[in-house]
């Protein structure tokens, strides 16, 4: 079994920690992203920790889920397929049948090569990537139910593979917004939860990002604006990135206004 595999299931643990002890009914409440609740947030995850799965087991029928996914896209949306696709269960159903499949999944790739190439709605990644994608998601999207229930989370090391993530998605983020890149990719110099220093792309002079490693991969996952970190961005390279950074596959999207996500008391 390949780390990343390990650290997919120590993120969706954490979160089902703090989801776990709640009543049906708390799993209404709405988050701050986009008006979220926690069943849409364990329903998007599992649905897509099926779809990986699937993926790794049966790349025909993904393709087919995925074909007809897009199609039903003309119609309704995905938060609503997403609920048909579980069966419109909610509350701790929903929580439950999200806890096995995560474990399914995981014990799934468990036996992969990681540099095995799987099928994905972007472009082909390994289980490798595919696993950080899952972990990627499950931290992202957890950060807003952490943020609604005003509990600050014990984030570890593990987070390096998304910070990975978002150091390597520089040229997308720009790509998928029609641009080209500027080159040189700024130095990226993170202080890890442990207190480690990761560092990317050292010999960039001009521009560079600096700070926390949580903060830095908040912002790649758009659950943060940049202007609500402590962030040192230098050089019009880095700003133009942290301005709209995106480390997950899709069209463009916009980070959040300044001060619109943050942790409720």
């Amino acid at each position: 079994m390949f780390q990343q595999v390990e650290d997919f299931r120590a993120e969706s643990d954490a979160l089902l920690s703090v989801i776990e002890p709640l009543n049906d009914a708390e799993f209404t409440q709405t988050t701050l992203f986009k008006g979220w609740t926690f069943n849409d947030v364990l329903q998007h995850l599992h649905v897509w920790n099926r779809a990986a799965q699937q993926a790794a087991q049966d790349p025909d029928a993904f393709a087919v889920m995925l074909k007809e996914l897009m199609a039903g896209l003309q119609q309704s949306s995905m938060r609503d397929l997403e609920s048909e696709s579980v069966g419109g269960i909610t509350g701790q159903r929903l929580l439950d049948a999200w806890r096995a499949g995560y474990n399914e999944l995981c014990a799934c790739f468990a036996d992969l090569d990681p540099k095995t190439r799987l099928k994905w709605a972007g472009p082909d990644m390994s289980a490798r990537s595919s696993m950080t994608a899952r972990q990627m998601e499950t931290w992202a999207h957890g950060q807003a139910v952490f943020d609604r229930l005003g509990k600050k989370r014990k984030d570890r090391d593990s987070i390096r593979n998304i910070a990975i993530l978002g150091v390597n998605t520089y040229g997308w983020s720009f790509k998928n917004r029609g641009l080209d890149a500027p080159e040189p990719a700024p130095s990226v110099r993170l202080t890890a939860p442990s207190g480690a220093t990761w560092e990317w792309n050292a010999s960039a002079n001009n521009d560079s990002v600096a700070g926390s490693a949580v903060e830095f991969c908040q912002v790649v996952t758009q659950t943060r604006n940049v202007a609500d970190t402590a962030l040192q961005v230098v050089g019009e390279n880095a700003k133009a990135w942290m301005s709209f950074a995106q480390c997950f596959a899709g069209p463009p999207e916009n980070p959040p206004a300044p001060g619109s996500r943050h942790i409720q008391r």
